[in-house]
């Protein structure tokens, strides 16, 4: 399609609307369908320096404004400023658009509130206290799925000259509104014209990216009717389109979740398409690994004292080969129903634009605990503190007891790792939905594989050592892995809420103890309700677990090199107080040029030899959430996103800004 057509097919569609929408106009005259204001960071902007200017949005419910470019059909906003002399507006920034189809055309609009943001370059020379009035009358049109009405207003606000403070409320604000800003991808992306149109967006595999969409910005690049194929290519990704010409550049927005964005800006290239995937193969790959790995969590501390009891309880049972295979059954249907509810959980979060992986539910101290509590109580049984005839762990005959038993097994593994899991649970994530999900149930049927096979192998049960005294020291023995697994998750609950947290955790364990300890005892001696101390004990324990929150992150951070610190604007000013020489870089988990110059510069022997040697301070500034304090800071430096890498010498008032393509030599040469 030449652009031409799609101007006339702009106009066109634009005009039906329009008509369509005359009635619905005229009969409110005046009335406003999206209410705006204009809002100033600072209400005393220093003379000659700048100051953030947002344009707020407010649409009625069923109505939407437009982006920077509209997509198939609609207008963008129309701006005429009204400034005093000397003073200049910036680049308008737009939030991530959201996708509207009608009738199979599609536009790019916002159904919620949203807020453009710019920057106002005041002159030098304004007197203290003097007035800057700023004037917008702004054209714009305004939808809902049936009508379009075009609508005007004209925005003001008065500013002074004074010290540029900002109130705290202010600054919140502003920083809200630059978290739904797209951040800029630090690597140059690649595009080949042509049909389809080929786009190449650096982007690391290890990064979740939900379900992605390419808002192009650059008129006539691309058909916004037609269908994108997004696929990973390595640390890349490719986008394949219906293309409209040959721009000498593209540029646009890489959605990668609700609200949240890239930049991007490309250059014509060559774009290989990528490998076809062999989701087949690669499924029965994954499934094949995720099954052996499976199979070897049954020798890990986690599973083998449940796996031992549940076998020799079968044993011992002197039922039938009909009710064997029945609880292999029950107990394989258990593991694979909780492994797979766990992989579509992650699924679910992975498509949310959340990185997570297997045991992301380790990441919540709350559920850590939980974990604590329930190792900690079954190590307790088998220690023998307290013998529960329903429902012991491991003893418990009966289809039910084996799905539950089942289920608890596949639940408490989760914190174990084992020999080709990770590959097999890492290329699940790659794989459609319905191969993830075989590829977990996988894991499941792996872990029930040892207790399915004694359930329909007599010859097998027939092998297991007969029922005698020797079961009860057994059992002892079994609870001390369970114990040494309990202990690991009181450290993981310690790591994550802080001593506190471990006490909390130790506590809860302990209350759930005493509860069940207390039960058994009087089950034996025939107590009429037996079971009120477990009753109350269990659910106080665990509605413990919702209280334990996450501690705030120790001072020094967490950085891969030694001795560094994480950025802060204060921090930076101390260590320049000092005369330190100082490094710092900021980076982002997305960025693919901040983790090769990491692994390739940074965090080499030969540049910690340097900055050792010249006593180089070192802080780095993690822009993963895109946190506004650095984002301003970025912005200070004329940077529209990560990369920047700056070194401060001690004397100078102003940093050497290094190139964002580094190399050890770069990085040694500045304290040689």
């Amino acid at each position: 399609m030449t652009a031409a057509r799609t101007l006339w097919r702009r106009i066109v569609l634009l005009a039906v609307l329009l008509c369509a929408s005359w009635p619905a106009a005229a009969q409110v005259p005046g009335q406003r369908h999206v209410q705006m204001r204009i809002v100033a960071e600072s209400d005393t902007p220093a003379a000659g320096g700048r100051v953030a200017i947002a344009l707020v949005s407010v649409p009625d419910a069923g109505w939407h404004g437009y982006w920077q470019n509209p997509g198939a059909v609609g207008t963008q906003p129309r701006l005429d400023w009204t400034l005093p002399t000397g003073a200049r507006i910036g680049d308008l920034r737009y939030p991530v658009p959201e996708r509207l189809m009608v009738a199979g055309i599609t536009n790019y609009v916002y159904e919620r509130p949203w807020t453009i943001l710019t920057e106002l370059q005041l002159p030098a020379g304004l007197a203290q206290g003097s007035m800057v009035p700023v004037r917008l009358a702004i054209d714009y049109l305004v939808c809902t799925r049936e009508i379009c009405v075009p609508e005007k207003a004209v925005l003001s606000t008065d500013l002074t000259i004074g010290d540029g403070a900002i109130m705290p409320g202010r600054r919140a604000e502003f920083d809200g509104w630059r978290r739904a800003l797209p951040r800029a991808l630090g690597s140059p992306a690649v595009f080949q014209a042509g049909e389809p149109l080929r786009l190449r967006v650096p982007f690391p595999a290890t990064r979740a990216i939900g379900d992605p969409y390419f808002f192009a910005l650059t008129e006539n690049a691309v058909d916004y009717d037609a269908p994108q194929t997004i696929r990973r290519d390595g640390d890349a990704i490719v986008i394949e389109t219906k293309g409209t010409g040959r721009p000498p550049r593209i540029e646009g927005v890489l959605a990668t979740g609700p609200g949240q964005g890239f930049t991007i800006r490309a250059t014509p290239g060559a774009v290989a398409a990528p490998a076809e995937p062999a989701p087949i193969r690669a499924a029965l790959l994954a499934f094949a690994g995720a099954l052996l790995g499976g199979l070897l969590l049954n020798v890990m501390p986690c599973v083998f004292p449940i796996l031992s009891l549940k076998a020799l309880s079968l044993a011992r049972s002197g039922e039938s080969a009909a009710h064997a295979r029945a609880e292999g059954f029950a107990y394989t249907a258990g593991a694979v129903a909780t492994c797979i509810a766990l992989g579509g959980v992650l699924l679910a979060i992975r498509a949310a634009g959340v990185a997570a992986g297997w045991a992301f539910q380790l990441t919540d101290p709350r559920i850590v605990l939980l974990l604590l509590v329930l190792t900690g109580a079954i190590a307790l049984n088998l220690a023998g503190l307290f013998e529960l005839p329903t429902p012991q762990v491991g003893s418990r005959n009966g289809r039910g007891g084996a799905f539950a038993t089942g289920a608890l097994a596949a639940f408490v593994a989760t914190p174990c790792t084992g020999p080709f899991m990770g590959a097999a649970l890492g290329s699940a994530l790659m794989l459609p939905p319905v191969a993830a999900m075989a590829v977990f149930a996988g894991l499941g049927l792996g872990l029930a594989l040892p207790f399915l096979l004694l359930g329909f192998v007599p010859a097998l049960r027939r092998r297991l050592p007969r029922p005698g005294a020797w079961m009860d020291t057994l059992r002892k023995a079994l609870s001390v892995p369970m114990f040494l697994t309990a202990l690991a998750l009181a450290w993981i609950l310690g790591r994550q809420a802080g001593v506190d947290g471990m006490a909390f955790g130790l506590g809860a364990l302990l209350l759930a103890g005493l509860g069940l300890w207390w039960t058994g005892r009087r089950q034996l001696r025939g107590r009429d309700r037996a079971w009120w101390p477990a009753i109350a004990a269990l659910p106080l324990a665990i509605g413990a677990a919702m209280l334990v929150e996450r501690a705030p992150p120790a001072g020094t951070g967490s950085t891969a090199m030694a001795g560094a610190e994480p950025f802060s604007e204060a921090r930076l000013a101390a260590l320049r107080a000092e005369g330190r020489p100082v490094f710092a870089y900021f980076t982002a988990d997305w960025c693919l040029t901040c983790k090769v110059n990491e692994r390739a510069a940074i965090e080499t022997r030969a540049v910690a030899a340097a900055f050792g040697k010249g006593g180089v301070k070192i802080l780095v500034g993690d822009w993963t959430d895109g946190d506004p304090a650095l984002g301003r800071f970025i912005e200070a430096h004329n940077r529209a996103g990560v990369p920047l890498y700056l070194y401060y010498a001690p004397g100078r008032s102003e940093p050497r800004v290094l190139p964002q393509v580094l190399t050890p030599a770069t990085l040694t040469d500045l304290v040689s």
